[in-house]
């Protein structure tokens, strides 16, 4: 059975606004399976310093993650997009197991193929230690 992810490039500003809400409401699920099933099954990601590659790893990837970074809560922006891509900026914030909270800033350049799965994902993110009382997102 194929699999279909809508919307469907080509996008227009309101389909890549919905795809990136789509993504924030799927990540801040923080259900590893839920947001691996919006990628191909041999997805290539590059995050920060690591290299994803499908799937399995994209799981074990964000159980890793959410295991790591607690209390996680992220918000995702448009930046722009064309036919089958989209670039947004994020910010999240997220406590340690040390108790230590950060905001993370970053960027991430999508592409998607014709059934609207996301193939490629390349996210360069930054950390801020940051104060307890100085979230924005609680």
């Amino acid at each position: 059975m194929k699999e279909v992810k809508h919307p469907l490039p080509p996008f227009t500003l309101e389909t890549a606004k919905q795809k990136i809400q789509m993504a924030e409401d799927g990540w801040n699920s923080q259900d590893p399976v839920k947001v691996s099933m919006a990628y191909t099954k041999h997805s290539e990601w590059r995050n920060r310093n690591e290299f994803v590659n499908g799937r399995e790893e994209i799981q074990v990837f964000l159980k890793n993650k959410w295991e790591n970074e607690l209390d996680y809560k992220l918000k995702k922006e448009y930046w722009a997009h064309t036919d089958n891509r989209i670039a947004v900026r994020f910010e999240y914030e997220y406590r340690n197991k040390d108790g230590k909270w950060f905001r993370a800033y970053g960027n991430e350049n999508w592409e998607f193929n014709e059934d609207g799965l996301m193939q490629k994902r390349f996210a360069s993110i930054n950390d801020l230690e940051i104060e307890k009382a100085d979230r924005k997102f609680k």
